[in-house]
């Protein structure tokens, strides 16, 4: 009978761990970017630094920088100096607004997107 005891607890015992809660995840959110999310800037950035919330995986990432009139100014291979941050090299931008736009997925598998702006102010 105690046998049977056992066996039952084990049973029960493990069923609990089987439903117990799920592992939390998160989401690589955007923490900070330079330039700014919303500035404007004197001189045109030579780079567009994205700083994540968690790492990312580089190779499902894309950023993208359009002007006021939607076209694509960056066509350079996006950087990935750290494990939470992204970089994509900008050509010489004249005045204007500029959007940018970010697709990321964390190294656990959730994928995110954003956009902001910046302006360059003319000179």
């Amino acid at each position: 009978m105690k046998r049977q005891s056992i066996i039952c607890a084990i049973v029960v015992l493990g069923g609990v761990g089987l439903c117990g809660p799920p592992a939390a995840r998160a989401h690589a959110f955007l923490d900070h970017a330079e330039p700014r999310v919303g500035s404007t800037v004197a001189a045109a950035p030579t780079a567009v630094s994205l700083t994540f919330t968690e790492p990312v995986e580089a190779s499902f990432c894309r950023i993208e920088v359009r002007d006021a009139h939607g076209e694509k100014v960056a066509d350079a291979a996006l950087e990935h100096p750290q494990s939470d941050q992204l970089r994509l090299p900008l050509p010489s931008l004249p005045h204007g607004v500029f959007t940018v736009h970010w697709t990321v997925t964390s190294v656990d598998t959730h994928q995110t997107e954003g956009n902001f702006e910046f302006t360059v102010s003319a000179p």
